[in-house]
């Protein structure tokens, strides 16, 4: 999982960038059997360059390029040129994989297109480990931050390493870790002169194995002995707004298992009788998964398409929603919290509850990425990202580069209060406008 230097981190491993689908990280095929190619669809907003092996093999250039199409022989000839001259006459130090990178990279460079990537094979695994939202940890999130709250970077006695959430049934929270816990050292080091990213290797480690962490509370020094095991990441969380009237849920993240834990905190929310209104923040969500973007979408309404996919000279398809959705009966309102940062599988949520009357959203115009990526394994040589579909609204429209305009628009302060949230509050006199004794409510929310 990634974090933000100064401001909270997730204990995952140093392959993790988000671990969310139970994969493992490839590992060399078995003598005598083909290598095995990994796709995987995603939505992510992540840009970067890549590299591309397209379907020839690099070797001596004979009469024709090995695995070149006769049709491409005079398109690749100059390349085989190229390389061939810098292999048998470059008078420097030659690496003739990193050569095959970067021709691969240079592909993808080409293609202008910034979700479509060469990685390495270590760049290739700790993404992959990132977005299958699951690692090998204790289960804690941490920040920095001096006496007055205020994000730092240098662990100090006024820069303070502290645990900020306890992930649900994990080691950490067996343990007794708690939220406001200050980590003072690990296995006996001191935190201080550290940084935040120097000490999250330390307390990262394989399952079974055992951290000791010396932390404050209130003032008393605890030692804490935890068992490391296999965490998955926490991309939802819920609670209940307004007295009980509202369902609040926070998607952070669209990994392998998003969808079944909004799915089990959104039943809980619906059979809380208080709870009348539902409030879906998709704000700063990157996306992920697309397969968990249907899933989601599909929890809060049956109406059809949910969207639809493009692929390359063909027609788009629909994309219909499955079947005992939890939260599809219209008579309870909702709406979704959108701004700049909600992008790609989130906004595929978002259009499809807007452009089925399902969910009004309130907040900012989002970030417009309307392509799906295809994710591929290159034996012995990383894999890659390509962008391979289009996804488009429920009424067809492509919000990419446009990003989706909301039904209720939130102006932010340059300045705002401290504590206040804007959009969240707007959305709640929406809803309460909508439920029984809805005044009384916003009274009681401004005292």
């Amino acid at each position: 999982m990634t974090w933000p230097p100064e401001q909270s981190s997730s204990l995952a491993p140093d392959l993790d960038v988000t671990p969310a689908h139970p994969w493992q990280p490839p590992q060399p095929p078995p003598a005598g059997r083909a290598p095995l190619v990994l796709a995987i669809v995603l939505v992510t907003v992540l840009g970067g360059a890549g590299l591309f092996v397209s379907g020839f093999t690099l070797g001596r250039l004979a009469a024709t390029t090995p695995g070149t199409s006769e049709s491409r022989q005079e398109l690749f000839r100059p390349f085989w040129d190229a390389y061939n001259d810098i292999t048998l006459n470059y008078v420097g130090e030659l690496n003739e994989e990193r050569l095959v990178e970067g021709a691969i990279q240079g592909v993808f460079e080409a293609l202008g297109d910034p979700y479509s990537s060469y990685m390495t094979e270590e760049e290739y695994r700790n993404s992959l480990t990132g977005l299958s939202g699951e690692f090998e940890g204790i289960g804690a999130e941490l920040t920095t931050s001096d006496s007055a709250g205020e994000p730092c970077a240098t662990i100090s006695p006024d820069c303070r390493l502290r645990v900020v959430r306890v992930f649900r049934e994990s080691p950490a929270m067996r343990a007794g870790v708690q939220p406001g816990d200050v980590i003072t050292a690990v296995d006996g080091s001191s935190t201080l002169e550290a940084t935040i990213d120097s000490v999250i290797p330390q307390i990262r480690g394989p399952k079974g194995s055992t951290v000791t962490l010396d932390v404050e509370r209130d003032g008393e020094a605890l030692q804490l002995s935890i068992v490391r095991d296999v965490i998955q990441s926490e991309d939802v969380r819920s609670e209940v707004l307004a007295d009980g009237r509202v369902g609040y849920l926070k998607v952070e993240g669209f990994r392998s298992g998003t969808a079944a834990d909004l799915r089990e905190q959104l039943r809980a929310l619906i059979d809380d009788a208080r709870v009348a209104a539902l409030i879906l923040d998709l704000r700063d969500d990157p996306g992920g998964y697309v397969d968990a973007a249907r899933r989601i979408a599909s929890e809060f309404t049956g109406a059809a398409p949910l969207y639809w996919e493009q692929s390359a000279g063909r027609d788009p398809l629909p994309i219909d929603p499955e079947a005992g959705g939890a939260a599809t009966d219209s008579d309870v309102p909702m709406v979704v919290l959108v701004n700049g940062g909600t992008a790609s599988a989130s906004e595929i949520v978002a259009a499809a509850l807007q452009g089925n009357g399902r969910a009004q959203l309130v907040g900012q115009t989002t970030f417009g990425k309307g392509t799906i990526q295809e994710w591929k394994e290159l034996p012995g040589a990383g894999g890659y990202r390509l962008s391979v579909r289009k996804w488009l609204a429920p009424d067809q429209s492509w919000i990419h580069g446009t990003g989706l305009t909301p039904d209720v628009e939130v102006a932010i302060p340059d300045e705002p209060a401290d504590g206040v949230d804007y959009v969240l509050d707007r959305a709640l006199e929406l809803l309460l406008d909508d439920v029984a004794g809805g005044a009384s409510v916003l009274s009681g929310l401004a005292a």
